[in-house]
């Protein structure tokens, strides 16, 4: 065990502010509060849980000074990845599958990446390589995976920790499950067991729905949806046991549904974020939130979290409006800047 104490090793995230969104809060009919993890150094949620479980091997590492982190994912994980470790100056090397885009490849390397290696056509055979091919040959180094780990879930965690209030309800996005874990367990720590938690998949990712649905953890054959960051064919287990507490509520958008909360954040908070993000988002506008939880006030407090991401550009959300930009008319249309931005509002 090193001597290091936990002061010499900083923490490769912030605490991130929490706003009120007055566009949202009068689309949703309740107090909207954003929780701005899109502002984390690695632009999304992934800072705290990648970033406490690279800090925690580095307090725990017999040599610290020699390790080399290695992550397999060619999304946010892999960029938190490499964000999290240049920050505690040690060496991070990515292995992708030949899909990832040259954009989130650029974003990689812009992070100081050691090496960006492109192997499979999937996760699961870059995955391998890394394992089998890369790490191995490497006595420092230290695999980091995208979600399913304990101290990636305590990282996640620290959301919670950050809320100065009890919210009525937190509305999170799901894909292997990490952030939904590190929520439940945050609530958990603080004694909030009775706050609603409104989990979000969209179609053609929605591992934690279908399981949840036939009772029972499944893998689906493939992943359909433009949401590629939710795209875990299969949820962690931890995720599934606390997906089946009372204080959960699963619901499954369209990609459509998920791009138009991207670009009506962007439109509404000047905020830009992947149609993973959106999908939370999403749940604000035409109706949503009242439906799934309609015990809800005007004077009830609800936290979304922006958990961000970085494969998203401005041309990106403008094809997504283009696409998706017809809204439904509510009564409160007129008082909402996207819904007078939409297509179907000019």
């Amino acid at each position: 065990m090193n001597s290091l104490g936990t002061h010499e090793i900083p923490k490769p995230w912030i605490s991130t502010p929490l706003i009120e969104s007055a566009a949202l809060s009068k689309a949703a009919g309740c107090h909207i509060f954003l929780k701005l993890e899109n502002l984390q150094p690695s632009a999304s949620f992934k800072s705290r849980g990648i970033g406490n479980l690279i800090r925690h091997s580095l307090l725990n590492h017999p040599n610290p000074s020699a390790t080399h982190f290695y992550s397999s994912s060619g999304g946010n994980a892999g960029l938190a990845c490499v964000t999290a470790a240049r920050t505690l100056r040690r060496p991070a090397t990515v292995v992708v599958p030949v899909s990832t885009t040259p954009f989130m490849i650029a974003k990689i390397k812009t992070a100081s990446a050691t090496n960006v290696i492109q192997v499979g056509e999937s996760w699961v055979e870059a995955d391998k390589h890394l394992r089998e091919e890369v790490l191995v040959k490497d006595e420092n180094g230290v695999y980091v995976p995208p979600f399913d780990h304990e101290v990636i879930w305590e990282g996640a965690s620290t959301i919670i920790e950050e809320l100065d209030e009890k919210p009525n309800a937190i509305v999170c996005s799901v894909g292997g499950g990490g952030l939904f874990c590190g929520v439940q367990l945050g609530l958990q720590k603080r004694g909030w067991k009775n706050v609603g938690v409104v989990a979000v998949e969209t179609e053609g990712a929605a591992s934690l729905a279908e399981s949840l649905r036939q009772g029972e953890v499944v893998t689906l054959g493939e992943i359909t949806s433009m949401a590629t960051s939710l795209g875990a064919k299969r949820v962690c287990e931890k995720a599934f046991e606390v997906g089946q507490k009372k204080n959960v509520k699963s619901v499954v958008l369209s990609d459509a549904e998920a791009a138009m909360g991207s670009w009506r954040l962007a439109d509404d908070e000047r905020m830009i974020v992947e149609p993973a993000c959106g999908a939370s988002v999403a749940i604000c506008y035409d109706g949503k939130l009242r439906e799934l939880l309609p015990q809800l006030t005007p004077e009830s407090k609800v936290v979304i979290i922006v958990c961000g991401g970085s494969n998203i550009t401005v041309e990106m959300l403008m094809d997504y409006r283009e696409k998706y930009g017809r809204t439904k008319k509510w009564a409160t249309d007129e008082e909402i800047p996207s819904a007078l931005s939409a297509l179907n509002g000019r």
